[in-house]
């Protein structure tokens, strides 16, 4: 076994551990919840409330309302903010690269803090870091735990894992698709996922305000080094033309990483504009390991995958264009 397997191992063991002797748990991930992080949520208050646990999920108010497409997800046990018995209970970071993606700092000093991830980036910022690398996604981490917990899967809780799974993969497109990617899907459909219904709530049921979005993001268009570099942006003004709301832009930048020799993608949306200046939310892809977005990202404050990274940052586009070509 390699140094870096044992020290997986270990730290699974460790996490085992701590889910076995506590007794209260505080469950959270990162700012803007995607699909894995609100599926391995769901799961692990799911996996500590069958073994007989005290235990609470915690998404920051400014969260809501979720994308539509995960809004059939049952959040239960829902706080917006951390309990009074905080000190009390073992807080357990789930889908997190670094602290900074959750707004929440009450949370920051936390001790036992349990962070389990997929990221390769993650900073390790718990006092138990299960990072496993070469997972699909957190909710596949989350799947292996029920397993070694021998707490068997409901319909609910393999619907909510199915939800990490094909997002993080891109409905078994990506790169981080394995073998164990499908044998999960299969053990998951085999508990009761209904594939065909979970495609149309997650990608087939668009509002309008959506899909209005993304005509004005592909208007924008722009490409950069002979079309290696394809740049959209989404203003404040597009997404009231549109009647759109915040987590509508999700998805809008597959279509630009879907383009004929193209590179990396990048959509630029304005987050606000008040007395501090204007914020603006990038989200960069790549098409292959040439380029490691998640290295670009990481100069901005920001973090992900080598092919799918994002930060946020104050610079105005013209600006961001500038130095992600020039990082690129």
């Amino acid at each position: 076994m390699s140094e870096l397997a044992a020290v997986v191992r270990d730290a699974r063991n460790e996490v085992l551990g701590a889910i076995r002797s506590g007794d209260r748990f505080l469950v959270v991930t990162h700012e803007h919840p995607d699909g894995d992080a609100l599926g391995s949520l769901i799961a692990m208050q799911a996996l500590l409330s069958a073994l007989g646990k005290d235990s609470v999920i915690v998404i920051s108010p400014e969260d809501f309302p979720l994308p539509h497409e995960y809004r059939f997800l049952s959040l239960d046990g829902l706080a917006t903010s951390p309990p009074a018995d905080l000190p009390l209970r073992t807080v357990m970071f789930l889908d997190c690269g670094n602290l900074d993606r959750n707004p929440l700092a009450a949370l920051h000093g936390a001790d036992p803090l349990v962070n389990i991830d997929h990221h390769h980036d993650n900073t390790l910022f718990g006092s138990i870091n299960y990072v496993v690398e070469e997972a699909s996604c957190t909710a596949e981490i989350v799947w292996d735990l029920f397993a070694e917990c021998g707490v068997e899967l409901t319909s609910e809780v393999a619907e909510a894992l199915y939800v990490g799974l094909v997002t993080d993969t891109g409905r078994f497109s990506y790169e981080n698709t394995t073998p164990r990617s499908h044998a999960m899907a299969g053990e998951l459909i085999a508990a009761g996922v209904d594939v065909a219904a979970m495609y149309r709530r997650i990608y087939e049921e668009a509002p309008v305000g959506k899909l209005t979005l993304l005509c004005r993001a592909l208007a924008s268009l722009e490409l950069f080094a002979d079309g290696r570099l394809a740049v959209a942006i989404l203003t404040a003004a597009d997404f009231t033309h549109a009647g759109a709301e915040d987590s509508d832009s999700e998805g809008v930048i597959d279509h630009l990483r879907a383009l004929a020799g193209v590179k990396v993608a990048m959509l630029i949306r304005e987050l606000s504009s008040n007395g501090g200046g204007t914020q603006h939310k990038v989200s960069l892809r790549a098409t292959d390991n040439d380029v490691d977005v998640s290295a670009i990202a990481r100069q901005h404050g920001g973090g992900g995958h080598r092919r799918a990274a994002g930060f946020t940052s104050g610079l105005g586009t013209v600006e961001l264009i500038d130095a992600v070509r020039a990082q690129v």
